[in-house]
C-alpha cells in the first residue's frame, strides 16, 4: 500500500508540469484567480509534498502511517483535481460561490485543507517522539521540517478563513487580495520538509544541519513578516512560485547528490 504514494505524487508533479507547458504555449495570465498557474503550482507543490512525506514518515515512529498518508494523499489529489477542473472551466477555484457547483467545489477545497492540516499536525507530533535509532542530524532535520510544514498549513488555513469571511460578506475581490498577500509565506515554509531532511541525508553532519535550520528559520521569518505586514516586493503569485521553486529545487538537488554519493560509495 505504501508504494502507492510515490506514483501518485509523481502523477501530480507531471500534471503540474503539463499545465506549465499549457501556460507557456497559450501565454495566458500569470497572476489572478483564473489561469494555468494554479494547476501548475498546486500540482507541483502537492506532488512534491506527497513524495516527500512518503519518504520522511518512514523515518519516524508513526502509528497509523498508512491511514495518515492515505488521508493526506487523497486530500492532495482532490485539491489538485478540483483546482484543475476549475482552471479548465475558466473560473476561480477558491472563494467562488457564483453557482451551486462552484460553491460545492469551494467548500470541498476548504474541507480538503482541513484534512491536510489535521494530517500534518498528527505527523508533527509523531516526529517529536523519542527515536533512539534515528541519527541526530536527520532527527533535527525531520522535526524542523515538520514545524515549517505545520506553519505553512497554518498560513494556508488563515488564507482560506480570511477569504471565506470576505466572500460571505459579498466581497470576493478582497478575498483574493487578502489570501494572496500570504502566499509567499505559505510557499517558503511548505518545502522545508523536503530541503532539510535531504540535506541531512547528504551531509549527515549535525552542525551543518543545525546551521541550515537557523538559516531557513531566518529566511522564513523575514518572508512571513513581510507578508503579514502587507509588503510586496514582487507579485504574491510570482513570489510564492520563486520561493517554493528555490526551496524545492535545493531539496531535489540534495536528494539527487545523496543518491549519486550512495552509488559511488557502493
Amino acid at each position: 500500500m505504501n508504494r502507492l504514494w510515490y506514483p501518485i505524487g509523481s502523477l501530480l508533479v507531471v500534471a503540474g508540469l503539463f499545465h506549465l507547458g499549457l501556460l507557456a504555449v497559450s501565454g495566458g495570465p500569470w497572476d489572478g484567480p483564473v489561469g494555468w498557474r494554479k494547476p501548475f503550482t498546486f500540482g507541483l507543490s502537492f506532488g512534491l509534498s506527497v513524495l516527500t512525506l512518503a519518504w520522511v514518515t518512514s523515518l519516524v515512529r508513526l502509528r497509523g502511517r498508512t491511514w495518515l498518508m492515505g488521508a493526506f494523499t487523497a486530500a492532495s489529489v482532490v485539491e489538485v483535481s478540483l483546482i484543475t477542473l476549475q482552471a479548465w472551466r475558466g473560473v476561480p477555484s477558491h472563494f467562488n460561490m457564483e453557482t451551486p457547483l462552484d460553491a460545492l467545489i469551494a467548500r470541498t477545497l476548504a474541507a480538503g485543507g482541513g484534512v491536510l492540516i489535521v494530517s500534518v499536525v498528527v505527523m508533527t507530533v509523531a516526529a517529536f517522539r523519542r527515536h533512539a535509532e534515528a541519527a541526530p542530524a536527520m532527527l533535527l532535520a525531520v522535526r524542523a521540517g515538520f514545524v515549517t510544514l505545520l506553519l505553512a498549513m497554518a498560513f494556508g488555513g488563515v488564507m482560506i478563513a480570511r477569504g471565506l469571511v470576505e466572500v460571505m460578506s459579498g466581497d470576493p475581490r478582497t478575498a483574493y487580495l487578502l489570501a494572496g498577500s500570504l502566499k509567499p509565506a505559505h510557499a517558503v515554509l511548505m518545502h522545508g520538509i523536503l530541503l532539510l531532511p535531504a540535506l541531512a541525508w547528504l551531509v549527515a553532519d549535525l552542525s551543518v544541519v543545525r546551521l541550515a535550520v537557523w538559516i531557513y528559520a531566518a529566511l522564513s521569518a523575514v518572508v512571513s513578516g513581510l507578508a503579514l505586514a502587507g509588503i510586496t516586493i514582487v507579485g504574491p503569485s510570482t513570489a510564492s512560485v520563486l520561493a517554493a521553486g528555490a526551496v524545492s529545487g535545493l531539496g531535489i538537488g540534495a536528494l539527487a547528490l545523496a543518491k549519486v554519493r550512495a552509488r559511488v560509495r557502493a
